[in-house]
């Protein structure tokens, strides 16, 4: 990776994020981190050897997922793409991702604390996040390159509103990984 930009929803999930990585806090669901994104990217001086990299926590939406995860593909689920497309506007709702383990995030501006909803999302992803898919498509507008590292916080259900009580030990995770795997 030649310079790295790092995207957090919240100051908890970047809080081991090393001092020596640019950060950006870009708030909470996809309008925001839209706009921060785009902001940011419009202002860099040369984004040709930049990387994006959002960090932060997502919720399973599959048994036994846990730990870290760097997603090969973001969608973006709470949008009407089939009915859209069908009348003659395609909607983007999905971005494959380079360097990704396998994994697929769904993105949304709905906290998942459903099982219901949950088990339908589960259908498209094995995680949830309400950044993603905003900042790759940001990204992608720019032609800059994005990751996505996601530590699993919850199985969003009914206990993903112990969230917050849970972020720190996510926000290690997060922070580990980028000093092995982020270069000064």
């Amino acid at each position: 990776m030649n310079e790295v930009l790092v995207v957090s929803a919240t100051s908890s999930e970047a809080a081991y994020v090393p001092t020596r990585l640019p950060l950006l806090i870009c708030g909470i669901g996809k309008v925001s981190a839209a706009i921060a994104v785009t902001q940011t990217l419009a202002h860099h001086a040369d984004t040709s050897r930049l990387t994006v990299l959002n960090v932060g926590t997502a919720g399973a939406l599959r048994p036994a997922t846990a730990g870290l995860y760097v997603p090969s593909v973001v969608h973006q689920h709470d949008i009407s793409s089939a009915p859209l497309s069908s009348m003659g506007y395609p909607v983007v709702d999905r971005y494959d991702l380079p360097g990704g383990d396998g994994s697929e995030v769904a993105t949304g501006d709905t906290f998942v604390a459903d099982p219901v909803q949950r088990d339908v999302l589960a259908a498209r992803a094995g995680l949830v996040d309400m950044e993603g898919f905003a900042i790759a498509q940001a990204c992608s507008h720019f032609g800059v390159a994005c990751r996505l590292v996601k530590v699993v916080s919850d199985d969003a259900d009914e206990g993903a509103m112990d969230w917050p009580a849970r972020v720190d030990a996510a926000a290690r995770l997060i922070g580990e990984w980028l000093e092995r795997n982020v270069a000064a």
